[in-house]
C-alpha cells in the first residue's frame, strides 16, 4: 500500500456537479496498488471545473483520464485512443449525449457511465436501453463514481480466483515474459506498461501462440463480453502493442496479421 494526496473535495463527502462544486484542499489517500493498471477512461462534460477535478481525482487511483467538453469528437477520440471506459454526461452542448451514446452503440463495446443533471427515471431507463452501462446523477460524490467504475471493471476483467496475489506465474514466448500476477511485460530486461485492454489481448495471444484470433474474438477476451458487430478498436490496441514492442524487438514483428481472419502471435526463430 503506498499513500496518494489527491485533490478532492472538503472531506469527500461533498457532491460533484453542475453549480455544486465545492473548494478543494489536499487530503491523503490511501491507494491499493495492486488495482491500478493504468486504464484510460474519457470523460464528457461540459463543467470545465468538472472535467478538472474528476482528471485530478481519478488519476490520483491510477487512471489516464482523457476530457471533452463536447459530444461532437466522442467517436473520433475513442477510435484513436481507444478508452477502456466513457464517463458521459447527458445534458452536453451541440450533441445530447444519448444520441453520443447511441453512435458510440453502433461501433463500439466500451463501457459507458451516464452523468446527469437529472434524475428522473426517464433518462435513466432510457440510457441503460441504449446500452449505458451504469448511471449516476448529479450532484455526486467522486467516491461513488470511483465505486462505479471499478465495478464495471471488475464485472470486465474478472480477477482470477485459482491465482495468489504472491505467485509469480508468467508466460513467456517469442523473447517476451508476461507476468501474470503483476500484470507487466518484461523485453530484455526493460518493463512495458500496458494499458487493461492491451495486458488482456496479450496474454491470450501469448498464451497461445500460432493460434489465429478473430477481432471479435480478442475484443471478447478484452471487454469480457460481446463486442458489437462493428467494434474496430482493437486494431487501435494491436497497433499499440506492436508499437511498445518494436523498440526492443526491431524488425521482428511478433503480431502478424492473417489477412481475413484476424491476428496471431508468432514465436522467435
Amino acid at each position: 500500500m503506498s499513500t496518494c494526496a489527491v485533490c478532492v473535495d472538503r472531506a469527500l463527502s461533498g457532491r460533484l456537479g453542475k453549480d455544486a462544486v465545492e473548494p478543494f484542499e489536499q487530503v491523503l489517500v490511501e491507494v491499493d496498488e495492486r488495482r491500478i493498471v493504468n486504464e484510460k477512461v474519457l470523460v464528457v462534460d461540459d463543467d470545465a471545473r468538472l472535467r478538472a477535478l474528476l482528471k485530478e481525482y481519478l488519476e490520483g487511483y491510477g487512471f489516464q483520464i482523457l476530457t471533452l467538453a463536447d459530444g461532437c469528437s466522442v467517436m473520433e477520440t475513442i477510435r484513436d485512443e481507444s478508452p477502456e471506459m466513457v464517463i458521459l454526461d447527458i445534458m452536453l452542448p451541440r450533441r445530447d449525449g444519448l444520441e453520443v451514446l447511441k453512435d458510440i452503440r453502433t461501433e463500439y463495446g466500451v463501457p459507458v457511465i451516464m452523468l446527469t443533471a437529472k434524475g428522473e427515471d426517464a433518462d435513466r431507463i432510457v440510457g441503460l436501453e441504449l446500452g449505458a452501462d451504469d448511471y449516476l446523477p448529479k450532484p455526486f460524490n467522486p467516491r461513488e463514481l470511483l465505486a462505479r467504475m471499478r465495478a464495471v471493471l471488475r464485472r470486465l476483467h474478472p480477477e482470477p480466483l485459482d491465482r495468489p496475489e504472491t505467485s509469480d506465474e508468467c508466460i513467456e514466448a517469442g523473447g517476451l515474459t508476461l507476468n501474470l500476477s503483476r500484470r507487466t511485460l518484461l523485453v530484455q530486461g526493460r518493463e512495458i506498461e500496458l494499458s487493461a485492454t492491451e495486458y488482456k489481448i496479450l496474454e491470450a495471444m501469448m498464451g497461445r501462440p500460432n493460434t489465429v484470433f478473430t477481432r471479435d474474438q480478442l475484443m471478447n477476451i478484452a471487454r469480457g463480453r460481446d463486442a458489437m458487430a462493428f467494434d474496430r478498436s482493437v486494431d487501435v490496441h494491436i497497433s499499440n502493442l506492436r508499437g511498445k514492442m518494436k523498440p526492443f524487438t526491431g524488425d521482428r514483428e511478433l503480431i502478424k496479421t492473417v489477412w481475413g481472419s484476424g491476428y496471431k502471435f508468432v514465436e522467435a526463430p
